[in-house]
């Protein structure tokens, strides 16, 4: 079954930058819509950004102009740039097909700490 991994999560002060990682695996992920999540300690896990097979993008409101969300089909991809980074951004993040069709991987930890 598909596998996700992400990765580039970790400990930032607030304004910084990170760039997380999503690779699948048993899957194409090139023909399928992505979704980067996030769930915070005692909040419901949400969908903080989405690309299309065809790059089209879509943000939440609580991100939009700070993420970026990419895609590189030759390294079966996708990419969440995480720049002008909050406190309130601390969460794990997590990746998946946009409806959630995947089992979930384990995450990666952002931090936005001073």
């Amino acid at each position: 079954q598909v596998q996700l991994v992400e990765s580039g999560g970790g400990l930032v002060e607030p304004g910084g930058s990170l760039r997380l990682s999503c690779a699948a695996s048993r899957i194409i992920f090139s023909m399928y819509d992505v979704g980067w999540y996030r769930q915070a300690i005692v909040k419901q896990r949400e969908l903080v950004a989405s690309i299309t097979s065809s790059r089209i993008t879509n943000y939440a409101d609580s991100v939009k102009g700070r993420f970026t969300i990419s895609r590189d089909n030759a390294r079966n991809t996708v990419y969440l740039q995480l720049n002008s980074l909050k406190p309130e951004d601390t969460a794990v993040y997590y990746c998946n097909h946009k409806l959630s069709l995947w089992p979930w991987g384990q995450g990666t930890q952002v931090t936005v700490s001073s």
